[in-house]
Order: structure tokens, then C-alpha cells, then sequence
């Protein structure tokens, strides 16, 4: 069984069947910790493979209860879930008699939906049933529904309601549902609600509500579900005082500030409390004692910066605690050690800078658990279900989540370095006529070499994790060798854009201004070549050096490069990044566009004054290429990252699958393609392979012969020309002109 489970395994994971399937311990009769049975088969999958839409057991059984019905679902069902003993007594015809034209009758309820009504609409008294929604009802006047005393079910939702007559509702004692929603009720006046003793549901969401008290809810005794969603409650005072069996409580989207001890004094029933989207900064240690049956608590999106020490003791019957999106700096280690029966704990959106396995194990009843990282997942391995399993560049399983680019790392890592080092050596071995430029593009070289060392980093890494990812996720990011590769990708990019922005320039002025140019010195090249990778190791190293400014910068996901961050940058990285992204490589792109735009404008206006080269046409259309490839890659390559990198700091959310392309294929695309673009497919590259290839075939014993036919190669390079215009123009025609190779700054 365990060989079968493997094999399936092996079919979709490839070695991360490693994993495999464990056994049942016979001893214990359970799995593991991180394995989950597989139904009634004795065979154990890890968690990673649960809940993941394939068919891991081979039965289903890792498919099945993966969906989150923990909390209000569960409760709803439990208390409210009754069978409708009338849904098959009911008649077709209507018993109401006369009714307004636009209405429609069954049996003894009343549908007026969107009839455009200004009042209540007078009917027969036998109603059940009034729905009154999408109309241009504005008042409630007093005893309005008073001849009702049959009615049990009244929506008044989407009108233009902004008065509610202290009278409005007497009379209806039989009354179970009241819907007051989307109306625009400011103020309930005390005991509004006395005669609805039967009132078990009472909907107020979306309305003007500033305050409420116990006096405003004086008569019903029987309600169990309140909503007062999205209003401007501040305050709340001892709300349930004369609703002692209130069940369901939602507040969400008001703006209450503080929960005090006395709040939910009188709420012993309750069992659902929403307080979701509110101003909630203080918590009153003892705020939730009361609430013995509370099954659901939803605190979500508050401005919780941290909760009492013993908060959560009382909590017993808790099923679904969600706390996500709030400032809260640091969970101690055993807030939830009482919540035995808890089955979903939702902590989104928080950074837990102490996280450990301990905090998570007292749980042992919880299926589901979401964290802000998918790395936190193996702090608890004992949840069969852990969210999120994947952040779009890494899994659960591996440290890159897409198999393209598992295979693509390696591709584009092997071309890099093999290209460039290729590159290299072939430099150093052709006879060259200017050897300062050899020398800049040899440097190039070699920081486009880097970035081929980087991605073979990564996919080692990759590989070591295989399977096992979330095991190792956290310490990786945290450890000193991810910091070093992100500093390599780092040193690549902006020492790449610096020589190529000097090559550039260089270039510029040799073109556009000949006679003014004087030709560097070796010194001089050496000092700016020494000072742009001096310039690159401060750039990458700095966020290494100063911790404490920026955190751990390049450890904000698995391929180790800062181009896209889920937590908050502090300030010293924000304006690290602005002045590196979106200030140096935006510069040099422009100066880089506008350069070889303004030297092919300068070629093209200089060979049209030349009648004497007959090629002219031909030869202007063959740089043409050449200055579109340049453009054409380093607009590829760049326009998305500043693009990518301006949407981060506008903190608009970007997929991570993004950013895993934009890192391992869009980054090191020119990397790998300037030796392929610039140097190995230019003819005198092809020249010098079939002279070197011939000397191989015809060499002679003696190291110092060389056949008569052959000729020394010399590499041809564009050096400042001062012979004239002319001498020129038929210089920067010529089919052995080649711009300058390009690299990709991130």
C-alpha cells in the first residue's frame, strides 16, 4: 500500500515522492505528525497533499470535508435550521382578496416588491406575510401595522425610511422576522419594538444608527438574531439586557471604539458575535466572559494591537476565532491554550514575529488554520488544512511552485553562465584593436554572469527543498545564504546598468560629437570600471550591513529578491528602493533610449549627406535592427519591473506567480541574451570560429609556422574616427558596426 501511494505520488510530485505515504501506527492507531489518515485506508498522506484538488489516496478521502463549515455555518444550521412545516400546506390561489395591482398574492402573503409605493399598502387583515421591498416608503407612521395581528413576516428593505414612529410596530405580537435593512434610520426611540414578544429576527444593517441601548430592544424577549451591520454605533451598553435570548449578534462595519466589561454582560446565549470592520483598539480583559456558548468570534479588521494575558479563558465552546488584519505585534505563546473545541483559527494578515509550534499545539481539535504566509504552515502540522498553501513564487511542496519554471531556472542559469564565460574567454583570446572597450565588455560579462550564478542558486536550493518546502521556508528566508544570493542578483542588475549606461554614453559622444572626443585613457577606464563595481557592492551589501533599517530585505520570499514585499517595508528600505528602482534604473533607461535614438538619428542624417556609398539604404536598415534590439529587450526587460515595482509601493496587492516570472525569466533575460544578441552571432565572431576551426584542422607541428593563406583575426572595434565626416559616415554604415551588449536592471 505504501509503495502504491508512493508511486501516485511519484506521477505528480516527481521526487517529492521522498515524502512518500506512512503507515498507520498500529500502536497509537494514528498518523503521524504532518500525515493525515486517508479514510479508512491504513495509509497516511502529508498534509501538504490534503485538501490540494488532486486524488492523492486514491479514494477521495483527501478531497472530502475540506470546506470550512466551522462557526456561524455549523450554528446556523443547529439553531435555524428548522424544517418549514407550512412549505407544503400552502395554496396557490390567493386569500387575501382585493390587492393592490402591482402586487402579488399567494395564499395569505403579499408581494410588493418594487410597486414604487409611498405608503403601506391596506389589505386584508388575514396577511401573513408583507413584503414591501425597493419602494419610496419614507415613515413608519404609528399603529401602521396595527390591524396585522396575523403577520409574522414584514421586509421593509432598500426604501427611503429615515423615521420610525415610537407606534409604528404595535400590535404585532405574532411577528417572528422583521427586515429594516438599506434604509437610512437614524434613530430608534425607546421601547419601538415592545410588542414584538415573538420577534425572533431583527435585520438593521445599512442604516444611520448612532447609538443604541437596552431600552431601544425593551419587549423582545424572544429575539435570537440582530443585525446591525454597517451603521455609526460608537457605544454600546449592556445590549442584551432585554434580549435574553439573543443568539446572533452582528456589529460589523460600525464604528465602535471599545469593548468594556459590562457590553455583553447579559448575552449568557450567545453564541454568533461579529465584530467585524470597527474602530475596536481596547479590549477589556474580562470583555467576553459571559459568552460561555459563544461559538463564533470575528474581530477581524480592527485596530487590535494585542490582547489580554487570560482574553480567551472563558472562550470554552469556541469553534471559529478570526482576528486577522490588525496591528497586533506579537501573540504570547499560550493564548489559546483553553480553546480546546476550536476548529478554524483565521490570523490573517499578521506578521507573528515569535511564531513558534507551540502556540498552535494545545489545539488539537482545528482543521483549518489561515495565516498571512504560507510558510507559517509548518508551525502547525497537525492541521490538515493550512491557507495559504502557495504565495505564487513557492508551495508548500517546493520553493518554486511551477514547474515551467523549475526547468526554466536551469535553462536560463546554464545559457547565462555559459554565454558569458564563453564570452569571456574568447575576449581574452582575440587580437583586439581596442582593448579598453574589451576590457568594459568583459566586465559586463561578467556581472551578467553573475546574475546565471544567482539562478543556479536558486535552483539548488530548489532542488534541496523538494517536497518539503514548508519544513524549511521560514529558516531559508532568515538564513545568511539566501541573504548573499539576493545580494549577487542585486550586484548583477545595478553594476550592469551602470556599465552599460557609461558604454552608452561613451558611445554618444564618440557618434554624435567625433571631433570633440578624445579617446579614454587606460587609467581612466580602469577608475570608472573600479568605481561602478565599488558603487554596485555598496548598492547590494548596504541593506546586509544596516539590519536595522531594513529588516531582512532580500528574505521576503523564497527566490530571495526584494522586488515585491507582503509586509509593510520600513522606511529606510522604502526610500532604498525608490531611489535604486524607480530613480538610478529609471534614469539609465531614459539616458539609454534617448542615446541610441539620438546616434541612429545622427547616422541616418550623416548618410544621407553621402551620395558616394551605394549600400547607404541597406546598410542604415541593418543598425536600424541592431538599435531596435536594444531598445526592444531593455523595454521588455525593464518597463515591467518599474511598473511592478511602482504598483509595491502604492501597495496595491500583485499576484506572487507575477513576480516569480518577473524574477526568474524577465530579470535575467538580457543576462542571457547578450551574449547570444551581441557578440556570438556578429560576423566577426563567426570569422574568427572558422579561422580558429581551420587552424585546428591545418596546424602545424612547429608552434611558430602559420600557413601563408591564413591572417591573423583582429577584432574589429569603433574607435573615435578624425579623418573627417565622411571617414565617419562609412565607419558607422558598416556591416561590422556593433552596439553595445545590454543587461537588465531590476
Amino acid at each position: 500500500m505504501i509503495m502504491q501511494v508512493g508511486i501516485v505520488s511519484v506521477m505528480i510530485y516527481g521526487i517529492s515522492a521522498v515524502l512518500g505515504a506512512s503507515n498507520v501506527s498500529e500502536e497509537h492507531g494514528q498518523c503521524p505528525l504532518g500525515f493525515f489518515p486517508c479514510g479508512n485506508l491504513t495509509v497516511c498522506l502529508p498534509q501538504l497533499l490534503h485538501c490540494n484538488g488532486a486524488d492523492d489516496c486514491g479514494n477521495q478521502a483527501d478531497e472530502e470535508n475540506c470546506g470550512d463549515n466551522n462557526g456561524w455555518p455549523h450554528l446556523f444550521d443547529k439553531y435555524f435550521g428548522m424544517p418549514n412545516n407550512d412549505a407544503g400546506t400552502k395554496s396557490n390561489a390567493c386569500l387575501l382578496g382585493l390587492v393592490p395591482d402591482p402586487c402579488l398574492c399567494r395564499d395569505l402573503e403579499l408581494d410588493c416588491d418594487g410597486a414604487n409605493f409611498k405608503d403601506v399598502p391596506t389589505v386584508s387583515v388575514n396577511i401573513t406575510m408583507m413584503s414591501l421591498q425597493r419602494n419610496r416608503l419614507r415613515k413608519l407612521n404609528g399603529h401602521i401595522f396595527f390591524q396585522y395581528r396575523s403577520l409574522k413576516k414584514l421586509y421593509l428593505q432598500h426604501n427611503l425610511i429615515r423615521v420610525v414612529s415610537p407606534n409604528a410596530f404595535r400590535g404585532l405580537y405574532n411577528l417572528t422576522r422583521l427586515y429594516l435593512s438599506y434604509n437610512k434610520i437614524s434613530v430608534l426611540m425607546p421601547e419601538v419594538f415592545q410588542d414584538l414578544h415573538n420577534l425572533e429576527w431583527l435585520i438593521l444593517e445599512n442604516n444611520r444608527l448612532q447609538r443604541v441601548t437596552s431600552t431601544t430592544f425593551l419587549g423582545l424577549h424572544s429575539l435570537v438574531l440582530l443585525v446591525l451591520l454597517n451603521n455609526n454605533l460608537s457605544r454600546l451598553d449592556d445590549i442584551c439586557q432585554e434580549m435574553p435570548r439573543l443568539n446572533w449578534l452582528d456589529l460589523e462595519g460600525n464604528q465602535i471604539e471599545r469593548v468594556g466589561n459590562l457590553t455583553f454582560r447579559s448575552c449568557s446565549m450567545l453564541t454568533v458575535l461579529v465584530l467585524q470592520r470597527n474602530r475596536i483598539s481596547h479590549l477589556h480583559d474580562q470583555a467576553f466572559s459571559p459568552l460561555h456558548k459563544l461559538g463564533e468570534l470575528d474581530l477581524s479588521s480592527n485596530s487590535i494591537t494585542a490582547f489580554p494575558s487570560h482574553f480567551f479563558v472563558q472562550l470554552v465552546d469556541l469553534l471559529q476565532l478570526n482576528i486577522s488584519y490588525n496591528p497586533i505585534l506579537d501573540l504570547e505563546v499560550d493564548h489559546f491554550d483553553n480553546l480546546h473545541k476550536l476548529k478554524s483559527l483565521v490570523i490573517e494578515g499578521i506578521e507573528i514575529g515569535n511564531i513558534q509550534s507551540r502556540m498552535f499545539e494545545p489545539l488539537r481539535n482545528l482543521t483549518h488554520i489561515y495565516f498571512k504566509k504560507f510558510q507559517y504552515c509548518g508551525y502547525a502540522p497537525h492541521v490538515r488544512s493550512c491557507k495559504p498553501n502557495t504565495d505564487g513564487i513557492s508551495s508548500l511542496e517546493d520553493m518554486l511552485a511551477n514547474i515551467v519554471l523549475r526547468v526554466f531556472v536551469w535553462v536560463v542559469s546554464a545559457t547565462t553562465c555559459f554565454g558569458n564565460i564563453f564570452v569571456i574567454c574568447m575576449r581574452s583570446y582575440i587580437r583586439s584593436e581596442n582593448k579598453l572597450h574589451a576590457m568594459c565588455i568583459i566586465s559586463l560579462c561578467c556581472a551578467d554572469g553573475l546574475m546565471g550564478v544567482y539562478l543556479f542558486m536558486i535552483g539548488a536550493y530548489d532542488l534541496k527543498f523538494r517536497g518539503e518546502y514548508n519544513r524549511h521556508a521560514q529558516a531559508w528566508m532568515d538564513s545568511a545564504a539566501c541573504q548573499v544570493v539576493g545580494s549577487l542578483a542585486m550586484l548583477s542588475t545595478e553594476v550592469s546598468v551602470l556599465l552599460l549606461t557609461y558604454l552608452t554614453l561613451e558611445k554618444y559622444i564618440s557618434i554624435v560629437y567625433p571631433f570633440r572626443y578624445l579617446t579614454p585613457g587606460r587609467r581612466r577606464t580602469v577608475t570608472i570600471l573600479v568605481a561602478i563595481w565599488v558603487l554596485g557592492f555598496i548598492i547590494a551589501f548596504l541593506p546586509l550591513v544596516c539590519k536595522g533599517a531594513f529588516r531582512n530585505f532580500y528574505g521576503t520570499n523564497g527566490v530571495c529578491f526584494p522586488l515585491h514585499s507582503e509586509q509593510r517595508e520600513t522606511e529606510g528600505a522604502q526610500i532604498y528602493s525608490i531611489v535604486i528602482f524607480l530613480g538610478l534604473n529609471l534614469a539609465a533607461f531614459l539616458i539609454i533610449v534617448l542615446s541610441y535614438g539620438s546616434m541612429f538619428y545622427n547616422i541616418q542624417r550623416t548618410g544621407t549627406q553621402t551620395t558616394k556609398y551605394s549600400n547607404h539604404i541597406k546598410k542604415e536598415l541593418t543598425i536600424a535592427k541592431r538599435f531596435f534590439s536594444i531598445v526592444i529587450t531593455d523595454s521588455l526587460c525593464w518597463i515591467p519591473i518599474f511598473i511592478l515595482k511602482i504598483l509595491s509601493l502604492m501597495q496595491v496587492e500583485i499576484p506572487g506567480s507575477i513576480s516569480s516570472w518577473v524574477v526568474i525569466f524577465i530579470l535575467p533575460i538580457n543576462s542571457a541574451l547578450n551574449p547570444i544578441l551581441y557578440t556570438l552571432t556578429t560576423r566577426p565572431f563567426k570569422e574568427t570560429l572558422v579561422q580558429v576551426w581551420a587552424n585546428y584542422r591545418q596546424r602545424r607541428p612547429l608552434l611558430g609556422s602559420r600557413p601563408a593563406h591564413l591572417h591573423p583575426f583582429t577584432w574589429l572595434e569603433i574607435a573615435p574616427l578624425q579623418e573627417g565626416s565622411q571617414a565617419t559616415t562609412l565607419a558607422l554604415t558598416s556591416p561590422d558596426f556593433q552596439p553595445h551588449p545590454t543587461s537588465c536592471a531590476s
